[in-house]
């Protein structure tokens, strides 16, 4: 990916990741970027790197702006590895004597990486520096999504350098919101599902603590994905919205199966939800990726987990994502659980305890069935569908 300019003298110098597939099981099936960004005035700065593996090309394409010895110095926003796994390349070719700005856990955990004796210079919220003409503003923004993120913002151009919030696992040659559309708002809302939805509360806390500092912002350019310049304030109402996890009339059914008896389970309970007027689809474990599946979570109002009882326990699928859902912490959702037996039946009541560990409200104990639900079974499974999707209409009205 070539050097973009994005304002005057201020370029996004990144690459794109193509072939990522999987990031910390997330799937990534359009790859990512590692945006990186040049700031060229009286003083030249770079902010963030990118993953290891491409430092050679970071290097490369701010070599088409500038000789990479005339940066004065480097900002790390993020010392998570895919963005500043190829700091140790851009230090020795910019120079290990210039400063490395950072916040104060970032410059704990910099030195934890890379061992070098390094120029840092550790920022907290309210200090600034000056490049000459423009000048750089810091906010520490900790645990949006590691302790030591922060982000960093151009007073003059009023653009926000904001590290992994508000980014994109999203791979491609257009690079601005704009250009590609309203179909960069699924993977902005994946992304936030499954990255920061637990830190919700301290989202809503940061915009607070923005909206009173009276910023605005031209522009916002995450680390990842297109940047945010013809409406940022699309993506920030978005984040909002996500961080109050404020849930439509919908539901999501997800299961999965061994020889189909509690995938014709699920398909009756989708039914009945459908039948309330409820947005409701089933997903099997193997068929949709757990990411996917909380992405749809995040604005749904309830869940219903559906298992076979393997060896008297969960379907190993079933207890991977209730664990991958528990770290996210959806909250105020209702839940339900359900699956089919042969001979002893406990799914039901594990999934039971993990939704009531996550502080679920439960509302109903719950639907077994021994072997191939016929006719019967599958109208009670209806019915519960009927239940839950009253309970959700008149939560979500």
């Amino acid at each position: 990916m070539k050097p973009v300019q994005i304002a005057e003298g201020i370029y996004d110098v990144g690459v794109n990741d193509w072939n990522i597939r999987d990031f910390h099981g997330y799937s990534t099936y359009l790859g990512t970027s590692y945006n990186a960004f040049l700031i060229v005035d009286e003083k030249i700065a770079l902010i963030d790197t990118v993953k290891k593996e491409f430092a050679d090309q970071l290097i490369a394409n701010i070599s088409q702006i500038v000789d990479p010895r005339k940066i004065d110095l480097v900002i790390s926003n993020h010392t998570e590895m895919d963005h500043s796994g190829g700091l140790a390349r851009v230090m020795h070719r910019v120079g290990e004597d210039k400063p490395l700005y950072c916040s104060k856990m970032g410059h704990k955990n910099l030195q934890r990486h890379f061992p070098q004796n390094w120029n840092y210079q550790a920022v907290g919220t309210g200090d600034e520096l000056s490049l000459g003409r423009r000048t750089l503003a810091f906010m520490e923004t900790k645990m949006l999504h590691w302790p030591d993120s922060m982000f960093t913002y151009l007073k003059e151009d009023k653009i926000l350098f904001s590290s992994d919030a508000f980014g994109q696992h999203y791979a491609g040659q257009e690079k601005f919101d704009d250009v590609v559309g309203d179909r960069i708002m699924p993977h902005a809302k994946k992304y936030f599902a499954n990255i920061l939805m637990v830190y919700g509360p301290r989202v809503l806390k940061l915009m607070e603590q923005v909206q009173s500092l009276g910023l605005e912002f031209k522009m916002i350019c995450p680390d990842h994905g297109v940047l945010w310049r013809d409406n940022p304030a699309k993506i920030i109402d978005a984040y909002v919205r996500w961080s109050k996890q404020e849930a439509k009339k919908k539901a999501v059914v997800v299961y999965d199966t061994m020889w189909h008896s509690t995938e014709k389970m699920a398909d009756a309970i989708a039914s009945g939800l459908a039948a309330a007027g409820v947005d409701a689809r089933p997903m099997h474990l193997r068929k949709w990726h757990r990411s996917d599946i909380m992405t749809e979570v995040l604005d749904a109002k309830a869940i219903i987990v559906g298992s076979p009882t393997l060896n008297n326990n969960l379907f190993p699928t079933i207890a991977d994502f209730l664990t991958y859902m528990k770290g996210l912490k959806p909250a105020g959702k209702l839940g339900a659980a359900f699956g089919s037996y042969g001979w002893s039946g406990e799914a039901v009541k594990f999934i039971n305890r993990e939704l009531e560990a996550m502080d679920f409200e439960l509302v109903d104990p719950g639907l077994r069935h021994q072997y191939i639900p016929e006719q019967d079974a599958l109208e009670k499974c209806y019915q519960l569908g009927v239940k839950i999707g009253e309970m959700v209409g008149a939560q979500t009205a």
